[in-house]
């Protein structure tokens, strides 16, 4: 007796010990910006079967289709768990969620991909050059923000999508666009969504800002009319309502605030908002060559 005693409290002790030891796929990531990009947000219907579930400084779509979830991006690591409070908020169980579509191989999009993989079941999508970097787990050489990004949870299994694939579950297709620059890979989503008789054309996109790691430049590489070009595709897209990766980047932010003070119209109706988006990252792509130019003539 007294030896089934001791054993059921050592197993009572492991199971304790397991249950508090930190989770490796959400293991924070420092970042000065990180608890401005996860302060709190409510979870939101945008229109139809269209949801924010993310933070405020990070976007995270959810579709909602007859056959379960899509998720777009995936937030930080230590932002999964407000994401996932968000999902079960609207009604939804985790086990709903079938796919997780991204839009960039950075920690802040993608770093919680593996923990909302692992705890929901679904199959992470991505174009070729950002799985390859899910599964690593860090950005390569060829992204400009190399050796300033830290390491991520790897995402084992990827699916791979090309340009113009798209993505269907229960009669609902999410389509990628690829628009590269911010990363190799970046995607930008597109997809319908109808209330109250009224259909409207979607677009979750990805950053199309230039950051880089300290040193690099962008003048005299592929890269300024790689973003010219995927600002130009964003700009051209039917566009009724963009959601972008960053809100602060279209001015999201605002309209989430709006939107959960029962706003009306629906703020987010906004048929010129993907020409304003690619405008900004326009200007702030001429400033940097500007500024590069400046700092070389200087020397």
């Amino acid at each position: 007796m007294m030896r089934n005693l001791i054993a059921a409290a050592a197993a009572a002790l492991l199971a304790s010990a397991a249950s508090a030891a930190p989770d490796p796929l959400t293991a924070p990531i420092a970042n000065s910006r990180a608890a401005e990009w996860l302060a709190p947000q409510s979870p939101l219907r945008i229109f139809g079967n269209t949801y924010y579930v993310g933070t405020a400084g990070l976007s995270v779509g959810l579709i909602k289709t007859p056959a379960g979830l899509i998720l777009i991006d995936a937030s930080m690591p230590q932002g999964v768990a407000a994401v996932e409070a968000n999902i079960r908020q609207l009604g939804f169980k985790l086990t709903d969620v079938k796919y997780i579509l991204i839009t960039e191989p950075h920690y802040d999009h993608s770093g919680g991909a593996a923990a909302l993989a692992r705890d929901t079941g679904a199959v992470v999508v991505a174009s070729a050059p950002t799985a390859k970097v899910l599964r690593a787990g860090q950005v390569g050489a060829d992204d400009p923000q190399s050796g300033l990004l830290k390491p991520f949870p790897p995402v084992a299994r990827v699916r791979e999508i090309g340009d113009g694939e798209a993505v269907t579950l229960g009669g609902v297709s999410v389509t990628a666009r690829l628009t590269p620059g911010h990363t190799a890979g970046s995607t930008s989503w597109t997809w319908n969504s109808c209330e109250a008789g009224q259909c409207l054309n979607l677009v979750f996109a990805a950053s199309l800002n230039p950051v880089s790691a300290d040193g690099f430049r962008f003048t005299g590489t592929p890269l300024p009319d790689t973003f010219r070009r995927s600002g130009q595709r964003i700009a051209a897209l039917p566009c009724d309502i963009l959601i972008s990766a960053h809100p602060d980047n279209s001015g999201a932010d605002a309209k989430l605030k709006a939107l959960a003070a029962g706003a009306k119209p629906n703020p987010f109706i906004d048929p010129g908002a993907c020409r304003v988006y690619a405008k900004r990252a326009a200007g702030l792509l001429e400033a940097r060559l500007a500024k590069e130019n400046a700092t070389a003539s200087a020397r």
